[in-house]
């Protein structure tokens, strides 16, 4: 059975000292405190570990031998709570965060960058993913949090929503697409009969985003539309409007350059926009780190730099 700790530790400051009343000065208890230890620490070991010598506690061969197995562990813990409590006040370890997949590969490794240069202790692990798949993740204690989209076309988001924090952070503005040769062959004076009869590129066979625009502009909105291209990818998507293929849905600011050069021409039927909120979501009960607390301001400030996002603070 091992010897108890803090007895092994009033050894090691006794040994260090050479005397009770230096060791009682440093570890803030009594003389007759430390003598105890001492007395039951030499009990359990069965043998004696300083001899008195004119008022000083030398080391016997059995504490010498103590102290050299003691001695390595103390100034490992030592140096390790030195150095908790010095990070412990400044961003170190890895953060989790979930996001969407288009705004998370477009934005946070940019950001995180330049969070990194300034802490060096810190790495990113980042999931991306729709709001169910983060939702779940965050619940489960994967994620420390997210940055969720919360579309009203998203009707299910977990009915114990209470629980979490729900900040928003960015408002995107979707547009209807497509390039300057499409719309000008299809698109001038169309209305909505023949704007449903036209071929469109989207993200999902789900055409719940396209019927939230039509719903916006015309009141009414289609129960089908022929998909000609489908990919779960901006990128993609934007090619595939580039090349003549035919409408899509995308947030204004991955293709705010495209509409700028006239590339790709917006369809405008009133002013009204479909919007979608991204929200930072975690544990309302969750204790936020030192890092997530820096984090977070450091996206604040950097949101604020990118000018093509429409930012909303609470």
């Amino acid at each position: 059975m091992l010897p108890d700790f803090n007895r092994l530790k009033v050894f090691y400051h006794i040994f260090n000292e050479q005397s009770s009343t230096g060791a009682a000065k440093i570890l803030h208890i009594t003389q007759s405190g430390v003598s105890q230890h001492l007395k039951k620490l030499e009990g359990e070991l069965k043998t004696s570990l300083f001899t008195r010598v004119h008022r000083r506690l030398i080391p016997t061969a059995a504490g010498h031998k103590l102290y050299g197995i003691v001695q390595g562990f103390m100034i490992q813990l030592e140096s390790g709570v030195r150095h908790i409590n010095e990070t412990s006040e400044k961003p170190s370890g890895r953060l989790r965060i979930g996001a969407p997949s288009e705004f998370g590969k477009t934005y946070l490794p940019r950001i995180f960058a330049s969070f990194n240069r300034k802490y060096r202790d810190v790495s990113l692990q980042l999931e991306l993913g729709d709001p169910n798949t983060l939702f779940g993740m965050v619940s489960e204690g994967e994620l420390d949090f997210a940055y969720i989209d919360i579309l009203p076309i998203f009707k299910d988001i977990p009915s114990e929503s209470t629980v979490y924090t729900v900040e928003p952070m960015v408002t995107e503005t979707f547009v209807l697409a497509c390039s300057r040769n499409y719309y000008e062959n299809n698109i001038v004076e169309a209305g909505y009969d023949e704007l449903i009869k036209l071929k469109y590129i989207g993200y999902k066979t789900d055409i719940a985003l396209f019927r939230s625009w039509f719903s916006l502009h015309f009141d009414e909105a289609p129960s089908a539309l022929d998909l000609v291209l489908v990919a779960d990818s901006a990128g993609a998507i934007i090619t595939g409007l580039e090349e003549d293929l035919g409408l899509g849905i995308l947030v204004s600011h991955l293709i705010s350059g495209q509409i700028a050069d006239g590339s790709l021409i917006p369809v405008q039927t009133t002013t009204q926009e479909l919007q979608n909120t991204i929200a930072r979501v975690r544990f309302r009960d969750k204790e936020e780190t030192v890092t997530e607390k820096y984090f977070q301001q450091h996206f604040r400030c950097e949101l604020n730099n990118i000018s093509d996002l429409l930012l909303h603070f609470e």
